[in-house]
C-alpha cells in the first residue's frame, strides 16, 4: 500500500511541477537521463538492432565533440559541444580559443536550427589525461517551456531562450580539476540547481529568469554526481552525494535536512530515485547504497536500506521493475540486484568485451541499452535473468561515444564525438 501511495504522490507531484511552469510532457526528455534523471522511458517500438545503414532515421554531423546527452522538448532537440581547443590530444591548440556551443536541432530530420556559441571566460584544465577522455562539454542541458539551461564549468551556468539568445551567464566558481567538470543542471520550480563541486565545492541554486544566486551550500567535496529530486509524500527533497556522505536538502531554500554515511571516495554516478528511495553507486572500490529520504539529522542507522560492495566508478544505475541495473565502467560487467534488498540477481561479462563504459544505461521498451565508448551498444533484456539481445556498432564512426542515450518519439538519440544519430523507423 505504501508503494502504491508513494507512486501516486510522485506522479501527482510531477503533474504539479508541470502546472507550476515546467510544462514538460511525458514524451519529452528534458534533462540528463530524462524525466527525473531516472534513465527510464515508457515509449515503445525502440530499435534493438542497427548499424551505419540500418535503422538510422537521420544522422547530423556536429560542429565539435562532447560527452553531454541530447534533451528534447516538443519537436526540438538540444545538445552541447565544444570547439577551438582540445579536439586532438597530440595537438590540442590554443586554450584561449575554447568555445562551447548549444545546438537546437529539428527532431524530424536532424537539421541544425541554431547554434549559440559561448567563448570560455576562464581558463579550463589542460586537455590531457582524464580530461581528454571527455573534453569540455560533458554537462547535459536542462530544458523547460521557458528556456534551456546549461553549465559550462568555470565559465558558469547560462540560460538561453528557445530561439538561441543568451539570457544570462552566472559564475559558479572558477576552480578547475585535472578530471574536468561534468555535473548537469536540475530544475525545481523557479530554480536551476548546480552541483559546482569542482568550481567552488558548492551546491548552488540560481533564479531561472535572472541567474541570480538564491542559495548556496558548501562542502560539496569530490562530487561529479548530478543530484536528484525525490518526493517523500510530504515534500520534495534534493538528494546529492559527496565523498563519504549522502545528503538531503530542501530544494527551495538549500536547508540541509539529513545526512547518511556514503561512499568513502570521490563519486561520479548520478543519483537515481524510485518512490522515496535514492540509489547511489560509485567509488574506485565499487559500492552501491540504497537510502530512504524523508529523515532528519544522521539517518545512517534508520534510513539506509542496504549497502553492497559492487558498483561502478562512472556509469550510473537504472531502476526497472523492482531491480537495479548498471555496468561497471572498466570491467565489462553488467549487474542486476534486487532493489529492495541489494541481493544479487546476476553479474555477467558482456561479449565482445566493451572496453570502458562511461555512459549511463537506458531502460525502455523491455530493453537495457549500454553504450560503450568505442565498442558499440549492447542491448540486454530488462529482466532479472541475463540475456544479450544485440550488439550494435556504427563502424563508419570511429569516434568516442560517451553520452547516455535519449528517447524521442519512439526512437533513440545516440550521440558520439562526431555526430548525433536518430535510430529507429
Amino acid at each position: 500500500m505504501r508503494l502504491c501511495y508513494l507512486t501516486a504522490v510522485r506522479m501527482l507531484g510531477l503533474a504539479i511541477l508541470v502546472v507550476a511552469g515546467s510544462l514538460v510532457s511525458a514524451a519529452d526528455w528534458p534533462q540528463f537521463r530524462g524525466p527525473g534523471g531516472r534513465g527510464q522511458s515508457s515509449q515503445t517500438g525502440l530499435p534493438t538492432q542497427w548499424d551505419a545503414e540500418t535503422n538510422v532515421a537521420w544522422k547530423t554531423e556536429l560542429p565539435g565533440p562532447g560527452a553531454s546527452c541530447p534533451v528534447t522538448l516538443g519537436d526540438k532537440i538540444f545538445v552541447t559541444c565544444y570547439s577551438g581547443y582540445g579536439v586532438d590530444e597530440t595537438n590540442p591548440g590554443d586554450a584561449g580559443q575554447l568555445a562551447r556551443h548549444l545546438l537546437c536541432l529539428d527532431q524530424a530530420d536532424g537539421r541544425i536550427v541554431w547554434n549559440s556559441a559561448q567563448p570560455a571566460t576562464q581558463k579550463e584544465g589542460a586537455y590531457q589525461g582524464f580530461t581528454a577522455l571527455h573534453g569540455y562539454a560533458s554537462s547535459t542541458p536542462a530544458v523547460d517551456a521557458d528556456a534551456i539551461y546549461v553549465f559550462y564549468g568555470a565559465t558558469g551556468a547560462a540560460a538561453y531562450s528557445h530561439d538561441g539568445r543568451q539570457r544570462w551567464l552566472t559564475s559558479c566558481g572558477t576552480n578547475t580539476h585535472e578530471w574536468g567538470s561534468a555535473n548537469s543542471p536540475v530544475l525545481y520550480e523557479d530554480l536551476v540547481i548546480i552541483n559546482a563541486s569542482v568550481e567552488s565545492e558548492s551546491l548552488i541554486a540560481l533564479d531561472k529568469k535572472t541567474g541570480r544566486e538564491v542559495w548556496r551550500q558548501g562542502g560539496m567535496e569530490m562530487s561529479w554526481s548530478t543530484p536528484a529530486l525525490v518526493n517523500t509524500g510530504d515534500a520534495w527533497e534534493l538528494v546529492a552525494q559527496i565523498k563519504g556522505k549522502i545528503l538531503g536538502f530542501k530544494p527551495a531554500t538549500g536547508e540541509r535536512l539529513w545526512s547518511c554515511q556514503g561512499i568513502d571516495d570521490y563519486v561520479c554516478p548520478s543519483v537515481v530515485v524510485e518512490d522515496d528511495v535514492a540509489y547511489l553507486i560509485g567509488g574506485r572500490r565499487a559500492t552501491a547504497i540504497a537510502v530512504r529520504a524523508g529523515g532528519r539529522g544522521d539517518v545512517t542507522a534508520t534510513h539506509k536500506r542496504w549497502e553492497i560492495n559492487k558498483g561502478s566508478n562512472v556509469s550510473s544505475p537504472v531502476y526497472h521493475g523492482g531491480h537495479l541495473y548498471w555496468a561497471h565502467d572498466s570491467r565489462g560487467t553488467v549487474y542486476c540486484v534486487d532493489a529492495q534488498t541489494g541481493k544479487d540477481r546476476y553479474e555477467e561479462r558482456l561479449s565482445p568485451r566493451p572496453g570502458r563504459i562511461y555512459a549511463s544505461p537506458l531502460a525502455a521498451d523491455g530493453k537495457l541499452y549500454y553504450v560503450s565508448r568505442d565498442a558499440g551498444v549492447f542491448v540486454v533484456a530488462a529482466q532479472p535473468q541475463f540475456e544479450l539481445l544485440a550488439h550494435n556498432k556504427i563502424a563508419s564512426d570511429p569516434s568516442v561515444f560517451n553520452a547516455s542515450p535519449a528517447v524521442a518519439d519512439g526512437r533513440l538519440l545516440l550521440r558520439s564525438d562526431r555526430a548525433l544519430y536518430c535510430l529507429g523507423k
